[in-house]
């Protein structure tokens, strides 16, 4: 349950109390209420926009959500721009900065690195080059019409009046204003997107960062093959059979790509990929945290299954906790539509972005969750006098300059090279510039002379379509529209599900997937390759008709939850090995069969129920294992006691859900976090036990004091294992190796012995987590619940995580207690590598039914409002932490029925 908040008067007064403390911080700039609501969107009367050609009616219901009705798609998307504008513009300004690589002239010289990392990587100058030579003539004027609206917004408000966040950076920026709106700055936002969901570069720097301590049968024992037999793909029956006239009847099997390495090459870069994989950890996650684990819920049924008798669709993307969240609930109407006006759209926007990213229109919904191909490739670069080493010949390199400005600080220049791969990403850190110099050379390696560069390889650096197909997809009315729109997708790389109101459903896989290999080179993305070698270069494109697909299949449903899309042992190309591992799609899959048999029908409610479904799957496997230990230890036993008869489920309120997750934690950390390479993991800390109420001296569960140095737990704070669905399957297979060398935990000097092998690491590790939870918890177990751990802070972006205290306390919301857990369907994540805290979720959630989309059902993590202390800045929190769902108003007649505000732009 969410953590009471305080009543209504009391946070007036501590609002009063706190902008009246920031007015003395101010120089006696005297802040009020009334500078915070100065910021608050007009949502009644009328406003004249210069440019709309009509007038324009924004209906907003009692959480803020607008729908917005026009005559024409410029005055539609106008409008759209300037709404986004009215409740997001913060938002949006620090967007286009992170994409463009300017934080640092909003936030001064702390943002320098991050700059000049994206700067490197140039998404702003690709976003251009998209706009001027790829995308659309129609897809253009909708980016005009929308900057436009914002521009227009901006026209008539700065400072404080655009948001409080502005008046707080005034403290250390006070000459800064925001530029006018560009349609280029929507186009990157595709880019950020893009790079948050860019597959599994992280796994290729830590596999070349293991090769240091690990052999590679012990790599590949911590990255097992999909288990095919256990967990469904996406396209099942055979991946060429379920679309064989999409297919290159000429295509061969992907070839045999060994075991990826480059000779040996990357045994001499671990200095080098460390100092990347710490610079990719700086950057901001705009969609989503670093790490694995991240992914997305989707799954639609056919209405032969459903109460309704027409499809059900359902979607909760997982993604990085935002202050606001990173979506915004829109209604896209045409008063009338037309070929001219084909909009009628309804679902979740991004604020900086036209149109609408996953909802539905008239005829059609469509979800969208992270396929995970691998898009992306880490390439050594022989570089010396200005030139690098391509096959057998020295070939110079491009160079630019950039300049960053730094507010409060001089101008920072720095230089970007490029070559064939990419831009030498290797460049932008100290610790990089190294270069693997003790690098071996056997094998093809050219001399190392001062070492290799690093260099990336990313589909999204390409100039590409996508944008065009966010259109499309707004306005396409059936599966042969759909997957047009689908192959302009180009990055990110999306599982794209359908249903429609003829009773249809389908599933498409998008994207710009690189074909490796085709000279035998044995490249197959899972390490870095040798730049300088041809037959590691990507030799195109998976042709668009040879990408899987479904429509109508006989098992009457699609699930997709990041699991592989494809038996890839029978596809003829390789999409990556690094597939989630399917623990959330087969827990979908069984629960629409449980649904469905005997004749079962699956309604709305069951919709939304498998949606907060909180199962632990990998509980069910090692409980059984844990509850076999005889533990001698009473308190360890108490604590042992509460996993028999548990139901594996991860309710807010769950002592055994709490115990579990700490055993778990504790588990991976004994068993492979002092093996990992010391640039997977940072030093962990004593644990301190203390009495329940937290007075008196640290003491053992006994009682007996001990001194710091022999509280007896190191804390486990590693990089890795962050406890995934793929720690799921290492030790789901570990569990029946009693013997195996993973089993073997390392002294730790204290009393506590060395475990031998498999029952005393979990004997171990039951005890660890049985002190671990004391520190956190209390003593009495009768107290615990996995919310007191599993708490979630929304902090607001940048001012948020970074700026003063007082302003983090007037913009940041939580914590909130919450149920669910790591890959369970209700995918609340955290990483055990460093707490219990939630550091992804379901962004949003919804349940589109095809039979009366007004009957459909949706929820956002935060709500509509960017402006801190607005009705709906976090509205619809707390029924989003309790599961529940908002009624979802799409026919003109059910909009205004729940219109409780109606706003005209007017020309």
């Amino acid at each position: 349950m969410p953590v009471k908040k305080r009543s209504r008067r009391t946070r007036l007064l501590v609002i009063t109390l706190v902008l009246l403390l920031l007015a003395g911080l101010a120089g006696g700039a005297f802040w009020t209420v009334g500078t915070v609501r100065a910021s608050f969107p007009q949502a009644t009367g009328s406003v004249k926009l210069e440019g709309l050609a009509g007038t324009v009616e924004v209906k907003r219901d009692a959480h803020g959500i607008p729908q917005v009705y026009a005559r024409s798609a410029a005055d539609l998307f106008m409008a759209q721009g300037f709404v986004h504008a009215q409740d997001r513009f913060w938002e949006m300004d620090v967007r286009r900065h992170t994409t463009a690589g300017r934080l640092s002239e909003m936030f001064g010289e702390e943002q320098v690195e991050n700059d000049a990392f994206l700067r490197t990587l140039g998404w702003h100058d690709v976003a251009q080059e998209e706009y001027d030579t790829e995308l659309s003539q129609r897809t253009k004027d909708h980016l005009d019409a929308y900057a436009a609206g914002v521009n227009a917004y901006l026209e008539t408000r700065s400072g404080a009046e655009l948001s409080v966040e502005y008046a707080a950076l005034g403290l250390v920026n006070g000459g800064y204003e925001p530029e006018p709106w560009t349609p280029v700055d929507s186009v990157a936002w595709l880019k950020a997107m893009a790079w948050d969901l860019r597959g599994n570069v992280r796994d290729e720097i830590d596999r070349a960062l293991m090769a240091e301590r690990l052999s590679q049968e012990q790599i590949e024992e911590l990255y097992p093959d999909y288990p095919y037999d256990r967990h469904r793909p996406i396209v099942t029956g055979g991946a060429v059979d379920s679309a064989t006239d999409a297919f290159d009847p000429g295509a061969e099997p992907a070839p045999d790509a060994g075991d990826g390495t480059a000779d040996g090459v990357t045994d001499g870069v671990q200095a080098q990929l460390a100092g990347l994989s710490r610079t990719l950890d700086g950057l901001p996650a705009l969609l989503g945290p670093n790490g694995s684990g991240i992914g997305s819920n989707s799954w639609v049924v056919s209405g032969r299954y459903t109460t309704s008798g027409k499809p059900l669709l359902a979607n909760d993307p997982h993604l990085s906790p935002q202050l606001p969240s990173v979506w915004y609930q829109m209604g896209l109407h045409c008063v009338q539509v037309t070929q001219e006006c084909p909009y009628d759209v309804s679902g979740f926007t991004f604020s900086g972005m036209p149109g609408v990213v996953i909802g539905h229109n008239q005829d059609i919904s469509w979800g969208l969750t992270n396929l995970g191909a691998d898009v992306t490739d880490l390439y050594l670069e022989k570089i010396e006098d200005g030139r690098y080493l391509y096959d057998g010949e020295q070939v110079p390199y491009e160079t630019r300059k950039e300049t960053i400005r730094v507010a409060g600080a001089p101008d920072r220049e720095i230089t970007v090279r490029t070559t064939r791969n990419g831009p030498l990403v290797s460049d932008r850190s100290t610790e990089l510039g190294g270069v693997g110099e003790s690098a071996p050379v056997d094998g093809p390696a050219p001399d190392r002379g001062t070492g290799y560069a690093v260099s990336l390889r990313w589909t999204a650096l390409t100039p590409g379509k996508t944008m065009d197909a966010v259109f499309a997809l707004n306005s396409a009315s059936d599966f042969t529209g759909f997957r047009a729109a689908a192959r302009d997708f180009a990055v990110p790389s999306q599982n794209l599900i359908y249903a429609d109101t003829a009773g249809n459903i389908g599933y498409q896989a998008p994207g710009q997937i690189p074909v490796r290999g085709e000279d035998g080179g044995g490249h197959d993305g899972r390490y870095p390759a040798p730049g300088w070698d041809p037959a590691y270069q990507w030799s195109g494109f998976v042709p668009q008709t040879a990408l899987p697909y479904e429509y109508n299949p006989e098992r009457g449903y699609i699930v997709t939850a990041n699991q592989a899309v494809v038996d890839q042992r029978t596809y003829p190309y390789l999409l990556t090995d690094d597939w989630s591992y399917g623990t959330r799609s087969q827990r979908i899959n069984d629960l629409i069969e449980s649904k469905t048999r005997d004749g079962g029908k699956i309604s709305m409610a069951d919709m939304g129920a498998m949606q907060t479904d909180s199962s632990n799957e990998i509980a069910k496997v090692l409980v059984p294992y844990l509850l076999k230990i005889d533990v001698a230890d009473p308190y360890v036993r108490e604590a042992q006691q509460l996993l028999e008869g548990w139901d594996y489920t991860q309710d807010a309120d769950s002592a055994p859900a709490a115990y579990f997750n700490g055993v778990w934690r504790n588990l991976l950390m004994l068993a492979f976090g002092d093996k990992l390479p010391k640039e997977l993991r940072v030093e962990g800390q004593c644990l301190r036990v203390r009495p329940a109420d937290d007075s008196g001296p640290l003491e053992d569960l006994d009682g007996t004091a001990r001194t710091v140095r022999e509280c007896g737990q190191r804390s486990p704070a590693t990089a890795q294992p962050d406890g995934g669905d793929r720690w799921f399957e290492v030790v789901r297979r570990l569990l029946e190796q009693p013997d195996s060398p993973w089993w073997k935990a390392p002294a730790d000097g204290l009393e506590t012995p060395a475990a031998e092998g498999r029952d005393e690491l979990l004997a171990r590790a039951m005890k660890d987590a049985r002190w671990e939870l004391t520190t956190k918890l209390g003593k009495n177990i009768d107290t615990w619940s996995w919310g007191r751990l599993h708490l979630l802070l929304l902090r607001n972006q940048t001012l948020g995580t970074a700026g003063p205290g007082l302003v983090q306390r007037m913009l940041n919301r939580g914590p909130w207690e919450l149920s669910g857990g790591k890959d369970a369907v209700n995918a609340t994540g955290w990483n055990a590598a460093g707490g219990y805290g939630v550091t992804w979720v379901p962004s949003m959630r919804m349940v589109v039914n095809l039979e009366d989309f007004d009957k459909s059902r949706w929820i956002n993590l935060t709500g509509a409002s960017g402006h801190a202390y607005h009705t709906n800045y976090t509205d619809q929190m707390d029924l989003w932490a309790d599961g529940e769902l908002l009624p979802w108003a799409y026919s003109r007649a059910a909009v205004d029925e729940a219109a409780q505000d109606t706003m005209a732009l007017t020309p």
